[in-house]
């Protein structure tokens, strides 16, 4: 056999080597290209934000008087203008005593209070709203969702579950707002502050 045809059985071993390799080297999938600016981040989800069953209240009232109310011991309390609030984590109970010369009803409430809500509320998505009873007499609940407050330290934003009530009596509201994590389970903590309010 010639040199050449050496050489040349040479060069077909090499390529068939190189094709072997090719063959069983793994594939790396890459990410389809979208092309332009990347998609919006949305809001992050949120985690569980239940009240523990073993949660305390304890009553609370404001200084000028007018009502007491069962609070979650041992939130965070501020005040937000005239409003006082407490809060643990993305859980918060926010009261407001207004004046009102005539009691709300389901429709009131639709027309002034919730399209106000629609306006101010980052994200508002409307819920029900219904006439319910508690120990103090009749309240006017509406539900709806929104997005939190971005964290004062991480900048993230989570929806919201929110339950507003507005208690009334001979001209004097109070407006009793819920809100915690969207899908957290606090039915029973919820009801607990809200059949604990009462006229003194």
């Amino acid at each position: 056999m010639s040199v050449r045809s050496i050489r040349r059985i040479s060069a077909g071993v090499s390529c068939i080597a190189m094709l072997g390799a090719c063959v069983s080297a793994p594939r790396v999938s890459q990410p389809p290209s979208t092309g332009g600016a990347p998609a919006a981040v949305a809001p992050e989800a949120a985690v569980a934000g239940d009240i523990p069953d073993t949660q305390a209240f304890v009553a609370y009232s404001p200084t000028a008087g007018g009502y007491t109310i069962n609070v979650p011991e041992g939130w965070a309390r501020s005040a937000d203008g005239a409003a006082t609030v407490f809060t643990d984590k993305y859980n918060t109970i926010r009261l407001e005593s207004i004046a009102l010369p005539a009691a709300p009803t389901v429709g009131s409430v639709k027309q002034t209070d919730l399209a106000s809500l629609a306006v101010s509320a980052k994200g508002y998505q409307p819920g029900k709203v219904s006439s319910v009873t508690r120990k103090s007499g009749t309240a006017i609940v509406a539900t709806f969702t929104q997005d939190s407050s971005p964290n004062a330290v991480t900048a993230k934003v989570i929806r919201l579950d929110v339950e507003r009530y507005v208690f009334w009596k001979a001209g004097e509201a109070v407006v009793v707002m819920l809100s915690s994590a969207s899908g957290s389970d606090n039915v029973d903590p919820w009801k607990a502050v809200t059949e604990g309010f009462g006229w003194v």
